[in-house]
């Protein structure tokens, strides 16, 4: 018999959030920086993708941004990830802009930041209708959820093309130097991503990465996709966007040695 052959990895892309680029804007009701701009910087370094998170009060990103986004990523040919809550007024936009993908999350406008996954298993019915919708635009739908087998399942029974996977309880464990509760929820991770891609979904991952957690993840094979955005605009006040976002395409790739796509 013929030696086994292992498939080669997956290859694993980089989506860019470039949320916070708005928030340092708006912070003063200026212009600028310009997201748009921070897209095209990120693109030039790399980037596979563009994420941005239109949330209900536009604390950040804004309608206008998001015009500009769709336009330049489809003049460049990268996708634009829109970040949207499942609303009726966030579907509308959705539709209206056909992002190459949509990643429906949670939102309470009273969090900093995005708070754990959607709750799919609770509210199958009202996420499917979202999800149909999108699919029918010709929009590639992720679902933002926690590590949980009901959850995943709740996922694929409703059609998502895509999960992504919340890594925050692991980031910040690390950071925190608490090793065993970081190894736990690496290997709640692990163990999600595998049920993932049995169940046919596509795997992707983020919330809270940086340097000091990228290779772990980024070693999971299952994960075709990492989004990361805080970290990599506030390191770029120290490096520019461009040296922080090759440092992380670098860590990305040691972690996963494959062809790019």
């Amino acid at each position: 018999m013929p030696p086994e052959v292992s498939a080669p990895p997956i290859p694993l892309r980089l989506g860019v959030n470039i949320d916070h680029v708005a928030t340092i804007r708006n912070a003063r009701g200026e212009t600028y920086p310009e997201p748009v701009r921070a897209a095209e910087a990120a693109i030039a370094a790399g980037a596979d993708g563009i994420t941005a998170h239109l949330r209900e009060d536009r604390r950040h990103i804004s309608d206008a941004d998001i015009a500009q986004l769709s336009e330049l990523c489809r003049r460049r040919g990268i996708p634009l990830n829109l970040e949207m809550a499942v609303t009726e007024e966030m579907l509308g936009i959705g539709l209206k802009h056909r992002p190459r993908a949509a990643c429906l999350v949670p939102e309470r406008r009273e969090e900093v930041t995005t708070e754990g996954g959607l709750n799919v298993a609770a509210a199958q019915d009202r996420v499917a209708v979202a999800v149909a919708a999108l699919k029918d635009a010709g929009v590639r739908v992720s679902l933002f959820v926690e590590a949980s087998a009901r959850q995943l399942e709740a996922c694929a029974q409703i059609g998502a093309d895509v999960v992504e996977l919340h890594t925050g309880a692991y980031c910040e464990a690390v950071r925190a130097g608490r090793a065993d509760d970081a190894d736990r929820e690496l290997a709640r991770l692990a163990a999600a991503a595998q049920t993932a891609a049995a169940l046919g979904l596509e795997v992707h991952a983020g919330h809270g990465i940086d340097y000091a957690t990228v290779k772990p993840v980024a070693a999971l094979p299952q994960i075709a996709e990492l989004n990361i955005g805080h970290f990599l605009i506030g390191e770029a006040i120290f490096t520019g966007l461009d040296t922080a976002i090759r440092r992380m395409r670098s860590l990305m790739d040691e972690a996963r040695p494959s062809k790019r796509l």
